[in-house]
């Protein structure tokens, strides 16, 4: 049986994703933080095996294929943290596993997903359609998409954070502060804690959730974008699956700098005793920032902790 690509994410299925998650991982800790004097929460996971919340919708989409796609195989496009989710819940289940990466990307994370087992073909960011690529793939093998970010499965396995947040936490968050590339995490959160407030956090001038939120439709990316150290946040837009959710449903969109991402990679280093990727610290920044305002019911999400030790020593240093 083929499963039906078009369907949409639910409540229903984060609570199922959350369930198949449960079964095979440990919840990530949920840390007590002090921003401004005020002690709310910070959900660790960075501690996931492979170093990011990526992991969730990974399983959930690939444990629900057919036996007929799963011989067929799975393609994925990312800059590494979805790349490692897909590769790691591939090969638990013994699917083989393509994924196309940008040639910049961080070599930590190139290395990481090849010793997955998974196959990498790379491209030219900028200059070539990383989409193409794909669909090139798939066409040649018959294999299964599996979007970082604009799939129901992938939505509701990222949401499975939100449900596991509000168990340790006892009570449902008064909101969740995300770091958001193409609005995955942030959605499935919505769906999760449909009473949460959600904070999407991008960079600046890659902040296409935010710029679709106000606009009340998809927003591309400019076309000479500025540079950003956040590798992982760097989507040219998001998706109608991913807005549809979260119109009417998320805050507006918070736009963090370079500067402000490094002094919350550092603050995490020294008040969590974490490493944190520039991408993963987007949230993080928001909540240090004042952008985004805290209290002691709040999640900061720190969603993935794939850096090399140069770059993470540089940022430490030039604190």
């Amino acid at each position: 049986m083929i499963r039906d690509s078009s369907r949409k994410p639910t409540r229903e299925g984060v609570a199922e994703a959350y369930e198949k998650i449960a079964a095979i991982l440990p919840p990530t800790p949920l840390m007590p933080v002090d921003i401004g004097g005020v002690q709310c929460w910070a959900k660790a996971e960075v501690l996931q095996p492979v170093g990011a919340f990526k992991i969730r919708g990974a399983w959930h989409r690939l444990s629900a294929l057919s036996e007929e796609e799963r011989e067929r195989g799975v393609v994925a496009v990312s800059s590494g943290n979805h790349a490692q989710g897909v590769a790691w819940a591939a090969r638990r289940l013994g699917i083989p596993a393509t994924i196309v990466m940008p040639r910049n990307a961080p070599q930590v994370k190139l290395d990481a997903t090849r010793a997955l087992g998974a196959e990498v073909v790379l491209y030219e960011r900028p200059g070539e359609d990383r989409d193409e690529v794909a669909a090139r793939l798939i066409g040649e093998s018959g294999a299964t998409l599996v979007h970082a970010f604009a799939d129901a499965w992938v939505i509701e396995g990222q949401g499975s954070a939100g449900i596991e947040a509000e168990k340790q936490l006892g009570r449902t968050p008064s909101r969740f502060i995300a770091c958001c590339g193409g609005g995955g995490l942030a959605a499935g959160l919505a769906l999760a804690c449909p009473t949460s407030a959600i904070h999407p956090v991008e960079p600046e001038g890659w902040d296409m959730v935010g710029q679709s939120l106000a606009a009340g439709e998809i927003v591309r990316v400019a076309a000479d974008p500025p540079k950003t150290i956040c590798d992982a946040l760097q989507p040219d837009a998001t998706k109608d699956i991913n807005l549809t959710v979260l119109l009417g449903r998320a805050e507006p969109g918070v736009a963090v700098t370079d500067d402000e991402v490094r002094e919350a990679q550092r603050f995490a280093f020294r008040n969590l005793r974490l490493v944190v990727e520039p991408g993963g610290a987007a949230a993080l920044a928001a909540a240090l920032s004042g952008k985004v305002p805290v209290d002691a019911d709040t999640v900061i999400m720190l969603t993935g902790g794939n850096t090399d030790m140069q770059s993470f020593a540089q940022t430490l240093a030039s604190g």
